[in-house]
């Protein structure tokens, strides 16, 4: 291969790099600005909080409670985007835990909330829950409805902003993507008024509110849906990372 050819497939090749590594900010960031994301800013000595399912859950390790501890992380997006604050943010001391649970519904949360979130005191409180609320009224293990929904998770944010009012709050939208494995037609209409309401109650209590169902549906035009969840809820390694860069851009220091 001459010099030339050589210079010419570097070129091809880091070119393509340049494109791959900024589609998926472009993803995020084009979402948020047409949706108007607003940010949080972080303070030194913050406590930041992830809660909700398996997806926050994520294979963490729960005898592990220390904060900025990898395996007590787990390997979804929360790990991902602590690692990247923590490493962005060396100077502010943060504190990152993880108290996600695998299969928890709102109910399920409130009922471990003093010692999962209250009794930490954080700063910084993160929600991604609803999937289950909805999920598991199709496989029959469970029969709450989007007004058991609405009203658990309300009287839970209530509970909280009562005990900590200055926490800058972040709630994720719960999401599916269509035509992937376990979610299929039974899942809508009804299904997007869990999204509706979680992003009706972010309003409410002045929070952040990150559109991942927007993200997602964008994130499908360069990828088919099981690229980035293989069961159309759980995200592989894509998936995490994609969520993981939106909640990220939700935070500034």
């Amino acid at each position: 291969m001459s010099n030339n050819t050589s210079r010419r497939n570097f070129i091809k090749t880091a070119s393509l790099g340049s494109v791959f590594s900024l589609s998926m900010p472009s993803i995020v960031n084009s979402v948020l600005e047409e949706q108007k994301v607003k940010k949080i800013t972080l303070t030194k000595g913050d406590i930041v909080l992830f809660q909700g399912d398996s997806i926050t859950d994520a294979g963490r390790k729960k005898d592990e409670p220390a904060a900025n501890n990898s395996a007590a992380l787990g390997k979804g997006y929360a790990f991902i985007a602590a690692s990247e604050l923590l490493q962005k943010y060396p100077e502010k001391g943060l504190q990152i835990y993880n108290k996600g649970i695998s299969g928890n519904k709102v109910y399920q949360l409130a009922e471990r909330w003093d010692a999962d979130c209250l009794d930490l005191k954080p700063n910084v409180l993160s929600i991604l829950v609803g999937v289950n609320d909805f999920w598991h009224t199709l496989t029959g293990k469970y029969t709450g409805t989007i007004e058991t929904y609405r009203t658990d998770f309300d009287k839970l944010l209530d509970r909280t902003k009562q005990k900590l009012p200055e926490l800058k709050l972040i709630i994720g939208e719960p999401y599916a993507v269509t035509g992937v494995k376990a979610v299929d037609e039974k899942w809508y209409p009804a299904f997007n008024d869990y999204r509706a309401a979680a992003r009706e109650l972010a309003d409410k209590y002045g929070a952040v509110f990150i559109p991942y169902q927007a993200i997602y549906d964008k994130a499908i035009k360069s990828a088919p849906g099981s690229y980035w969840t293989p069961d159309g809820v759980h995200p592989g390694l894509p998936g995490a990372a994609l969520m993981a860069t939106a909640w990220q851009e939700t935070v500034k220091g």
